[in-house]
């Protein structure tokens, strides 16, 4: 089994140990995390991860190294184990917003074979949607990275160039979904439901969406036109959202999220 350490052990770093393990892809010890602070690390020691407050020891027998630390955090970082990368033993897979694999390289030279991906946090129980790219990766090594992030959900391999992109829709369209169910959740409290049932109702509602989507392969206004017949409510409800710029506004965070996620790196 292949030894993986990951530097940064915030969100996403921790949603990809712990879905790693909860899919048998590794145990426990078979992954490091790091972090500065490793009072903050005691549930991590408990499950069985190891932990380091120290990046250069931490990737010293991984095979894989995981860059998860945020865009202004990396350079230091990766000046930091410059000097102690194998190119011929370690892949570098980063899943740093904004920053591409020659920026990588810049700093821990030109030999060392870098893949981005970009997943988000629905990681942490096998569900995310996980874009990979890179500019110099062998078959090999993009094969294994696909079949390290199909554990935990689904995987499409994309120019290098949209992965910012990916960032909006994926990573970051985790909060826009999320914010839609809340909305649909209050919606259904002023309409006469508790808080609690109307959540509940909203959370399955938006997965059953989802799965007929996943499950039938149709489009989605396929699905909208079954459930919108003349003069009903739902295509007033439908238009009301409209008229007051629900597509647009979605469409509009997307592409402002697109912009910020691309200039991180150097802000």
């Amino acid at each position: 089994m292949k030894k993986i350490t990951i530097i940064g052990s915030g969100n996403i770093g921790l949603s990809l140990a712990k879905g790693l393990v909860n899919k048998a892809y590794c145990k426990p010890d078979d992954i490091t995390l790091t972090r500065r602070n490793l009072k903050l690390m005691t549930n991590e020691v408990a499950a069985g991860f190891n932990v380091s407050d120290n990046n250069i020891v931490a990737i010293y027998n991984a095979d894989i190294v995981v860059l998860a630390v945020l865009p202004q955090q990396l350079k230091k970082v990766l000046e930091e184990i410059a000097s102690s990368i194998n190119p011929e033993k370690q892949l570098i897979i980063s899943v740093v917003s904004g920053v591409s694999c020659e920026d990588v390289r810049k700093e821990l030279g030109n030999n060392v074979q870098v893949i981005r991906a970009m997943p988000n946090t629905a990681i942490a129980i096998g569900q995310s949607m996980t874009c990979i790219a890179s500019d110099n990766a062998i078959d090999k090594n993009m094969k294994d990275v696909t079949t390290l992030f199909e554990t935990v959900g689904s995987v499409v391999t994309i120019n290098e160039d949209l992965i910012t992109s990916a960032t909006a829709l994926c990573a970051c369209g985790i909060a826009f979904f999320l914010r839609s169910i809340r909305a649909a959740s209050q919606g259904g409290v002023e309409i006469g439901f508790h808080a609690h049932d109307a959540l509940k109702m909203a959370v399955q509602t938006a997965k059953g969406a989802a799965d007929l989507l996943l499950l039938t392969q149709s489009h989605p206004e396929g699905e909208i036109d079954k459930v919108t017949s003349p003069k009903g409510c739902t295509i007033a409800g439908l238009n009301e959202m409209e008229h007051n710029g629900f597509s647009s506004a979605f469409i509009k965070g997307i592409k402002l999220s697109a912009k910020k996620a691309a200039g991180l790196y150097n802000d």
